[in-house]
Order: C-alpha cells, then sequence, then structure tokens
C-alpha cells in the first residue's frame, strides 16, 4: 500500500473539514457534511484498513506489535502502516471532538474568536484542546456538572 498518499490525502481532508468547521457558518449542512463526510469517511478509512494490517493481509504493519505493553505499542507504531492508521485514528477522534466543542461552544454562546484558538488546540493536541474548553465553559457558570458534563 502507498502509506504515504493515504497519510496525505486523509491528512488534507481533515484538515478542510477542521477550517470549515472553524471558519465557515455552522449550518445544519455543512454540520452533517462535518460529520459524516468528515468524521465518518475517517473512521470508514480507519476501518477499512485497520483489520486487514492488523491480520498480515496487507503489507505495512509490524507483527510484534500489540497494546498490552508499551514496547507492542511502539512496534505498532513504528511501521508506515501502523503510524498511518494511528495518525487517522486522532485525526477522526480530534474531529469528532472538535465538533464537540463547536457545537457546544455554540449552545452557551461563546463567539468565534473565542473558540478559534481552542478548536487549534484540540486539532493539534487533542485533550489539552479539551480541557481548555471544559475551563473555559466552567468559568462561566456555577455548577461543576454544567461544566463538564456534554449535553
Amino acid at each position: 500500500m502507498n502509506w504515504e498518499l493515504i497519510f496525505t490525502v486523509t491528512n488534507s481532508w481533515a484538515l478542510l473539514m477542521w477550517l470549515i468547521l472553524a471558519l465557515a457558518p455552522r449550518r445544519d449542512m455543512a454540520m452533517k457534511g462535518i460529520f459524516y463526510g468528515g468524521v465518518g469517511l475517517l473512521a470508514l478509512t480507519y476501518a477499512v484498513i485497520i483489520i486487514p494490517l492488523m491480520t498480515g493481509m496487507i503489507e505495512g504493519g509490524s507483527s510484534e506489535g500489540n497494546s498490552s505493553s508499551l514496547a507492542g505499542v511502539q512496534a505498532l507504531l513504528s511501521s508506515d502502516g501502523g503510524a498511518t492508521i494511528g495518525w487517522i485514528h486522532f485525526l477522526a477522534f480530534d474531529l469528532f471532538v472538535g465538533m464537540w466543542v463547536a457545537r457546544n461552544a455554540d449552545k452557551y454562546g461563546f463567539a468565534r474568536w473565542i473558540q478559534v484558538p481552542i478548536l487549534f488546540f484540540v486539532l493539534m493536541l487533542g485533550p489539552l484542546g479539551l480541557v481548555l474548553y471544559l475551563l473555559l465553559r466552567f468559568s462561566r457558570h456555577n455548577r461543576v456538572a454544567d461544566a463538564v458534563v456534554p449535553q
């Protein structure tokens, strides 16, 4: 498999979805497009590749890799296929979290100029961006449950 091409295409596609999420009006059609065309397509790409890769049906994986130890995870991610599929995993989940942050921030009235830097942190540093948003949301609410429970 051409792992470089798969990496480049999925990475570029995810970046396009992030730009739409950050800059375009959040109309229903745009959000559905990001969800199904972005998160869904990345997740489908992951699903189509992960099983054949892990079972050795396609080249590019590591036969020594597993997720039960640090060494096993390092072996999984050290191959071209493992690194690519790991990256697609990050892209799909970070975009999903970014969508939740954006929709939730809209619901709670946060201006787009506040959301964009947080979305950038979700894109680049995943959980750190989520923590920043939760702290921001907590600053606007009196009860902890209002600040941290996804709604």
